[in-house]
């Protein structure tokens, strides 16, 4: 079955902007102590053997707590640590091939930066797409052309699914983003880089509250 996912604070966890491997694993910890509700596993850099170490701890981490763990791309490494799902690009293996090996039980991300991006997503096998990049970010070596709040916006309007922002995004534009229409933030620096994982997150949950509240 299928997990419930709730991505309205979506951490994408960058272990080397966190300092390795424990210290990833630390802001994981805090971060979803203090109203993180996704994790991504994002480790470019890493080799596969490194990955998954990480990747077998932080879901023993959080599956208590009922935080799903994805893996950005690498389909054997969420099978290997038995992830909740994978989240890959417009330019990794297709969804649908995606779908094929992790079965219907996972959840199933996908990247868009355009409106033909969203359109193209299938319902039928997608679970939620991540749309960006909104801001400028440096987070991302390959990120597309940035889209700016009142694009997002208009991408809102066609949606399909439930629809995470991420890109340069921080505790100060959390809440014009949310008030674009999107589900929920995703976030790379703005925890992994911060001097306080857990007041950055309970920041932007707060950010998050407060501008869904307004637009109620």
């Amino acid at each position: 079955m299928k997990p419930d996912f709730d991505l309205s604070l979506y951490l994408v966890l960058d272990p080397d902007m966190c300092g390795g491997h424990a210290a990833a694993l630390r802001t994981a910890d805090l971060a979803t102590r203090n109203g993180v509700t996704v994790v991504q596993l994002r480790a470019p850099e890493w080799k596969k053997r490194a990955w998954l170490a990480l990747a077998i701890e932080l879901k023993a981490l959080l599956a208590p707590r009922g935080v799903p763990l994805i893996i950005n791309d690498h389909v054997d490494i969420a099978l290997a640590a038995d992830a909740d799902g994978v989240h890959v690009g417009q330019k990794d293996l297709p969804p649908e091939v995606v779908r094929q090996l992790i079965g219907p039980d996972k959840l199933l991300g996908l990247s868009a930066s355009s409106l033909a991006d969203l359109r193209g997503a299938d319902t039928a096998v997608v679970d939620y797409v991540g749309v960006g990049p909104v801001f400028p970010t440096g987070t991302k070596k390959d990120a597309n052309p940035v889209l700016g709040v009142a694009k997002l916006a208009e991408l809102m309007a066609e949606k399909s699914l439930p629809v995470v922002a991420i890109g340069g995004i921080g505790i100060a534009q959390a809440a014009e983003v949310i008030a674009a229409g999107v589900d929920g933030v995703a976030v790379v620096s703005a925890i992994c880089a911060a001097a306080d994982a857990a007041a950055a997150s309970v920041q932007l949950t707060a950010a998050i509250a407060g501008a869904r509240e307004v637009a109620a």
